[in-house]
């Protein structure tokens, strides 16, 4: 399935001049432009982007931001969803309460209250969610490097990459119970080290070593690697620190 820009733009209710706009920063590049034409088409993969694009502009994040947490290295698009809809959950509470505050007066209780004006909870929260990606990549040049690689990533794109990790995962889980310094865990760490490098960002050994710490100190990142075995992200961040630092 392509569309062109046109038609995604009558269908999504974005506006052909703001799809344009978000190509130009990276944010949803179309899947083909034709060279001699310059006709732009967008297939599924590039729907489904702009969809979550949509739900973070639904939440009033700005756009830096969206990209931001759609580039870091561990967004997953099932997590996202969940986040978004908790984020939504907050925003149709507050709409809520203000249509009820909206009854109230045209009952005529002249309700002068103003605690359903405030926006804290859903700011707090949208705060947390995008200062969780930033405290980890935000001012780096990985974070840079991160966000230019994979700005063009599609769904089948992150597929391919989230499929090689699970290998490299599910290999590392086999060796659970040897020695980290081991040579065939170590050359899994290497292979690790260069899977970082290929799709998102240069993994010098400082950043490596920095990684093998976040893989126990983070519980989501724990639990993400020990999906195949329990004791995965142990050995992972035992193996790095050994290939790190001798």
């Amino acid at each position: 399935m392509k569309k062109t820009i046109s038609e995604i733009a009558k269908l999504s209710g974005v506006s052909v001049r703001t799809l344009h706009y978000y190509d130009e920063i990276g944010l949803l590049a179309p899947s083909l432009v034709v060279p001699e034409t310059g006709y732009r088409y967008y297939d599924e993969d590039s729907l489904a982007r702009l969809q979550q694009i949509l739900f973070y502009r639904e939440l009033d994040f700005p756009l830096k931001e969206i990209g931001e947490i759609m580039a870091a290295s561990d967004y997953n698009k099932d997590e996202a969803l969940k986040r978004q809809r908790e984020l939504l959950k907050l925003k149709r509470d507050r709409l809520d309460k203000l249509i009820g505050l909206l009854d109230a007066n045209l009952k005529g209780e002249n309700e002068m209250s103003f605690n359903e004006f405030d926006n804290t909870e859903i700011e707090a929260a949208k705060a947390k969610y995008a200062e969780e990606v930033k405290a980890r990549w935000g001012g780096t040049d990985a974070y840079a490097q991160n966000q230019k690689k994979t700005a063009g990533y599609s769904d089948d794109d992150w597929k391919k990459v989230g499929d090689k990790m699970d290998e490299l995962l599910k290999k590392f889980a086999s060796h659970i119970g040897e020695d980290p310094a081991g040579s065939a865990v170590q050359t899994l760490v290497a292979d690790w080290q260069a899977f970082i490098t290929a799709n998102y960002y240069d993994c010098t050994k400082e950043i490596l070593a920095g990684l093998g710490q976040m893989y126990i100190a983070d519980k989501r990142f724990e639990a993400n690697m020990d999906k195949f075995a329990t004791g995965t992200a142990r050995l992972v961040s035992a193996a790095i620190a050994v290939y790190c630092h001798g």
